[in-house]
């Protein structure tokens, strides 16, 4: 088993104007010998990128992208608002460039505010930060990075790539009470909406990688917007709609860790002038998953927002027809996030759709969950997140929806372990000869957390030795999953008596909808727009 066997090899990105591919001399087209690290929930991100930026020093250099920025949201408690930090790096010298989604009105749920807000701040203090909305009609830049370059100090330099936005709402742990600067969501969730994500840390000559994404968005020449209104407001206004040059980019920090990683992105084929970077746009997330996907042989595990689209789904699908072992474990919101008279139903009939197709590829293979606190508030599931046969693991900003395949700006990292995982399945046809220590370690994490491992541990109930973990073994993994939600759903039944047992998983099952939304929702779905709320015009031009 190579790199290239789960890997895109130099032509598979589909995109040869991108400088990504073309960065080393041996044409590999991913970063060998890196260190990543998975930050789990927005608290440990966020107090992780509290310290670093407050390490940055005169001369350094730092970028962010980002779908929406708060800056008064809080990293680690009163005095660390996102926007004061960055500002305070700017006025001792760093240079702060950022770009943000210029986003669409706040009346229609959006960002525009806080986003204008955002970049004043930054301006004042000496940095730039543009509002971006170089997209194709009813798209978003949905990527979040951020890149910390140390000059002299190239052993500090760190990139961050996942789901999680400098914004309300992703202050969270593992306890899942939610953020106290919280954004509402449907009332299922309360005031303060539990909130699960997972961020990367990448060290290493990735961090080269992600500053290239980051360079080709900040040097296209095309207009931060094409609206004529949006500019003539600029104008009126007399705002920097201009790029400031960046500085040469620093060689790429030197190898350190085990980890390749292999950087793929979503770009649309944007109207009018395409993207010089990508100017017939880019589907190599599509085209990462579709062929990690076609090595699938024993365990799909997903963490995502939607799992929404039958188009999307599909390949999936087609991986449990063709293996007949393979199994396919799901963790997603339980309650949507809007909760509309016609954007929840709008919102069902796409995940109702994606599921069926799932259940009759794979039948009892196929099992989905929701998440719910301790208090029996549900979670919502931000991550972006999945995990191939212990092999091929990605996060990042896409989720598997059709929007993120086509049509918004994503960013995800695939990380392969050139470390085997030593530890060994119980069933010997299952993971444990090829597994890498990073995946397994991640999903094994990922997991624990939600079997409420950890509880069990602290009672002196769960095993202590690694070596031996169950859950290793795919069919155990599945199992239980599975055993865990029914014992919740079974206490819930009984109406709650006794202690609640442990475990955060509810079995998914989409509620059933009067029949006036199914005959409002379906048509709108399947004539008019996808469960995205784009018109199945523009749909149909973003193949992957």
């Amino acid at each position: 088993m190579t790199h290239a066997d789960w890997l895109l090899v130099r032509g598979e990105r589909g995109n040869p104007a991108t400088r990504l591919d073309e960065r080393r001399p041996d044409g590999r087209a991913w970063s060998e010998g890196n260190q990543v690290s998975y930050l789990v929930h927005g608290a440990a991100y966020f107090k992780e990128l509290l310290a670093a930026v407050r390490a940055m020093r005169a001369g350094d250099l730092l970028l962010f992208t980002d779908w929406r920025g708060d800056p008064d949201e809080r990293l680690d408690g009163p005095g660390t608002e996102i926007g004061a930090v960055l500002c305070a790096a700017a006025e001792r010298g760093v240079r702060v460039k950022g770009l943000l989604w210029r986003s669409h009105l706040d009346r229609f749920n959006f960002s525009l505010r806080e986003n204008l807000r955002f970049e004043e701040e930054i301006a004042a203090a000496g940095g730039e930060c543009l509002l971006d909305m170089r997209v194709r009609p009813g798209g978003s830049h949905h990527q979040k990075l951020v890149v910390l370059r140390h000059d002299g100090r190239p052993e500090r330099d760190v990139a961050y790539v996942g789901g999680i936005d400098l914004c309300h709402n992703r202050n969270d742990d593992a306890a899942h009470l939610g953020d106290r600067q919280s954004l509402p969501l449907a009332p299922g969730y309360g005031p303060n909406p539990p909130w699960h994500d997972v961020q990367l840390a990448l060290r290493g000559p990735v961090v080269g990688d992600i500053e290239a994404v980051f360079r080709e968005r900040w040097e296209d020449p095309a207009p931060l917007s094409r609206s004529p209104l949006t500019r003539l407001r600029e104008l009126l206004d007399r705002e920097d709609v201009h790029a400031d040059g960046l500085p040469a980019q620093s060689a790429d920090p030197a190898p350190r860790g085990t980890h390749t990683v292999q950087v793929l992105r979503t770009y649309p084929n944007r109207l009018l002038s395409g993207y010089p970077f990508a100017p017939d746009g880019e589907r190599s997330i599509a085209r990462g998953y579709l062929k990690a996907l076609r090595r699938a042989r024993a365990l799909i595990y997903l963490e995502d927002q939607y799992l929404w689209s039958p188009r999307v789904v599909e390949c999936f699908a087609r991986a449990l027809r063709t293996h007949e072992r393979l199994r396919l474990v799901g963790v997603i919101p339980s309650v949507p996030e809007q909760d509309g008279r016609l954007t929840r139903p709008m919102n069902l009939i796409g995940r109702i759709t994606a599921l069926d197709a799932l259940r009759r590829a794979g039948g009892d293979r196929v099992a989905v969950y929701g998440l719910e606190n301790r208090a029996g508030t549900p979670v919502y599931v931000h991550a972006k997140v999945c995990v191939i046969d212990d092999v091929w693991a990605t996060v990042g900003s896409d989720n598997i929806n059709l929007r993120s395949w086509t049509h918004d700006s994503e960013l995800s990292c695939v990380v392969y372990d050139e470390n085997p995982d030593p530890r060994r399945p119980a069933d010997p046809g299952g993971l444990g000869d090829g597994a890498r220590a990073f995946a397994r370690q991640l999903r094994l994490d990922l997991m624990r957390e939600h079997l409420d491992a950890e509880v069990e541990a602290e009672a002196g109930t769960a095993t202590a030795d690694p070596e031996q973990d169950a859950l290793c073994d795919p069919a155990a993994a599945f199992d239980a999953f599975a055993e865990a939600a029914a014992t919740l759903d079974a206490w819930y039944a009984g109406g709650c008596r006794g202690p609640r047992p442990p475990g955060r998983l509810r079995r998914y099952e989409p509620p059933d909808l009067p029949v006036t939304q199914r005959l409002l929702a379906t048509p709108l779905n399947r004539v008019l727009v996808d469960p995205d709320g784009r018109p199945l015009r523009l749909r149909r031009r973003n193949a992957f």
